[in-house]
């Protein structure tokens, strides 16, 4: 996917897709012009983040690598290998400037969510103090799910975690009534009509992982559910709102927005990131860092 005409943010215009450096994209946005920063930036694990795509091709009888429903055989066929590196010497180094950026662009009431895992997330939880005040620290989201590898060596990880961040604490917006509801583990302990309607989601998220045959699903490595993005983007962002993901990957931000009426700014260098929201987006137009 080749980018057209220099991305320049209007807020009165609509939402883009911008491929080029995010450093050089936050610099031209003006001061406290969104009201929601989420960021999934990579994890640091040392090594390049890979998924090959397959697809299974129906063969004769007897042919083909597998038999399937009612005994049809299939071929599996290897598509694009989507590689990025994850893998920075100086973590906080790389995140500091970008992280001083996302609080200048947040509106007043604006909330920042950076999506981690154990490798880095108790370092950069110090740094956003250092940025933002221990007083504009929200919450600590930890997003819990059950795929994936094991092993039998320690207990294996099995969670994200987000951190959250306000840029005034007298001024930010949580809307709590709007938000998806979760069943109650023991619904005969608060009678019928509460467990009919479900609890509040308390800071601890169970959410599946998207799933390898869902129709969710890019092929992207490290795409993240809808289902955790839409809790997000309806808690702290109103319809017309202006959302900002400048590690956009797949582009989920974007699609939990587009469905929720929000307006949005993507931002990937990586060409495969962008020619999939291109594809999972196909109405917002692709631009250019500037």
């Amino acid at each position: 996917m080749t980018a057209r005409a220099p991305f320049a943010f209007d807020p009165e215009g609509a939402s883009a897709v911008v491929a080029g450096e995010n450093l050089t994209v936050l610099e031209s946005l003006p001061d406290e012009s969104f009201s929601l920063v989420y960021l999934d930036p990579p994890f640091n694990t040392g090594r390049d983040q890979v998924r090959r795509t397959t697809r299974s091709v129906h063969k004769a009888a007897g042919e083909g690598d597998r038999v399937g429903f009612a005994g049809r055989s299939y071929e599996t066929v290897l598509g694009s290998l989507r590689r990025y590196e994850d893998s920075f010497a100086d973590y906080l180094g790389f995140l500091e400037p970008r992280l001083l950026h996302a609080r200048r662009v947040l509106a007043r009431h604006g909330t920042l969510y950076v999506h981690l895992d154990y490798r880095e997330v108790h370092y950069v939880k110090i740094l956003l103090d250092a940025l933002f005040g221990r007083e504009c620290f929200l919450n600590e989201i930890v997003w819990a799910y059950d795929f994936g590898a094991r092993t039998l060596k320690r207990w294996p990880a099995k969670h994200d975690t987000i951190l959250v961040y306000v840029k005034d604490p007298d001024a930010y917006h949580f809307n709590s009534e709007d938000v998806d509801r979760e069943p109650y583990m023991a619904p005969g302990l608060v009678g019928p009509a509460k467990a009919a309607r479900g609890k509040l989601p308390t800071d601890v998220w169970w959410h599946t992982i998207v799933s390898p045959t869902g129709r969710e699903k890019t092929g992207y490595p490290t795409q993240k559910p809808e289902g955790v993005l839409r809790r997000i983007v309806t808690a702290s962002s109103r319809p017309g709102d202006w959302v900002l993901d400048f590690f956009a990957g797949s582009g989920t931000t974007g699609a939990v927005c587009a469905a929720l009426d929000r307006r949005f700014v993507l931002v990937d260098s990586n060409p495969e990131a962008v020619a999939v929201m291109h594809r999972r987006l196909p109405d917002v137009p692709v631009l250019r860092a500037p």
